[in-house]
């Protein structure tokens, strides 16, 4: 079995959740058995190809972005080089270039659609595309989204319920030994930062919240850190300028996983500040509660309070509220205990809904499924 992932961004390490996915899925498939390539976009004007842990990963040139969805003159071309040499076409949604590539490339192979979000800010462009976008689920043989939360409330998947599955994302992160050693490098940064260190992982997008997060921490007794990047960047560090919040708030960059977990055990709990519903799940969500710590989401009626649920794992607050965000905020670094509470249903949480190998064996089966014309009867919801 050959399967071709396709997504409009990146791949690790690029940092960001959908990334993260599509890596995870790719080497598990892989060892697995399944023959896997991905297709993304370049972040330049190169083409790259290469094999990264023996996945083939070719990333198309990228011209620039418009209305957040990269400019690839040849992503048509290597999708049908690709993609006529696969049996299964895994498209991660939303992808316009992807998919307005799959309408005009002749191709006949099953197609998969992983719908990780609804359209959201680019509402005026969306009435145009519309079309298409249907078009292209019509031909989709199945549609997975990642919670029953989400399926329930996009009014896209409204249309196809008949042919979407639930299968809720797994996720793991390296293990890190704890030795005398990694020990000292966490008391390091807790010295560095501490007593009160709060996290925030994630791409600088707009949906994220980030600036939302920001203002909060005028009203919070504690410093914020955040890891990643994106393309607001610049507009952030100056809000935190103007606000003489920097030695308050740090930006360290873009990570490697290694790196990221001494700061995940560090750290007292995790902010996923997110406003839109473009955050349709929350990967970094399961790499805190993977390591015991609280979480503190938005309730964007997706699956970002399917993973973190309120008063069991964190605290699950309205969204564009920076006075519930900071007392949130407070409310756990008053209370360590409660953390602890928190961080222990957190990870067997994780360990009993976001399994890798159970979202492994469901996506293997849906694979099976559509190639045989069985039912989908073994899907785990």
């Amino acid at each position: 079995m050959k399967v071709l992932h396709i997504y409009k961004d990146y791949y690790p390490p690029v940092i960001g959740g959908i990334e993260r996915h599509i890596n995870l899925l790719a080497n598990g498939l892989a060892q697995r058995g399944v023959e896997v390539e991905v297709l993304v976009s370049n972040t330049g004007i190169r083409l790259e190809r290469e094999r990264i842990n023996g996945i083939s990963v070719t990333k198309a040139p990228q011209l620039g972005r418009f209305a957040s969805a990269p400019l690839n003159i040849t992503f048509p071309y290597w999708l049908r080089r690709l993609g006529k040499n696969t049996d299964i076409l895994h498209f991660h949604f939303p992808n316009p270039t992807g998919e307005l590539s799959y309408l005009v490339s002749g191709l006949d192979q099953k197609v998969v659609v992983s719908y990780h979000s609804d359209i959201i800010r680019q509402v005026n462009l969306l009435k145009l595309y519309s079309p298409f976008l249907l078009k292209f689920l019509k031909r989709a043989d199945i549609i997975l989204t990642s919670s029953n939360n989400y399926l329930m409330s996009s009014k896209v998947l409204s249309n196809f319920q008949s042919k979407c599955k639930v299968i809720p994302y797994g996720h793991k992160l390296p293990e890190l030994e704890i030795s005398p050693k990694t020990t000292e490098k966490i008391d390091a940064l807790r010295k560095a930062y501490g007593p009160s260190i709060i996290l925030f992982i994630g791409r600088f997008r707009n949906y994220k919240g980030l600036h939302i997060l920001i203002e909060a921490m005028k009203k919070v007794e504690g410093r914020l850190l955040l890891i990643g990047t994106g393309p607001l960047k610049k507009d952030l560090r100056k809000q935190v300028a103007e606000a003489r919040l920097n030695k308050k708030i740090s930006f360290l960059g873009e990570l490697p996983d290694q790196e990221m977990i001494f700061y995940l055990h560090a750290c007292d709990m995790l902010v996923l500040p997110s406003h839109l519903r473009s955050e349709a799940f929350g990967f970094v969500q399961l790499e805190a509660m993977l390591y015991g710590k609280p979480v503190v989401c938005t309730e964007l009626e997706t699956g970002t309070s399917f993973v973190n649920q309120d008063q069991k794992t964190g605290l699950v607050i309205p969204p564009n509220d920076v006075e519930t965000l900071a007392n949130a905020i407070n409310y756990l670094l008053k209370h360590p205990e409660l953390r602890n509470k928190y961080g222990k249903a957190g990870i067997e949480r994780v360990e009993q809904y976001f399994s890798v190998e159970k979202m492994l064996d469901n996506i293997i089966s849906v694979y099976q499924s559509i190639l045989s014309c069985r039912p989908f009867a073994n899907i785990e919801q």
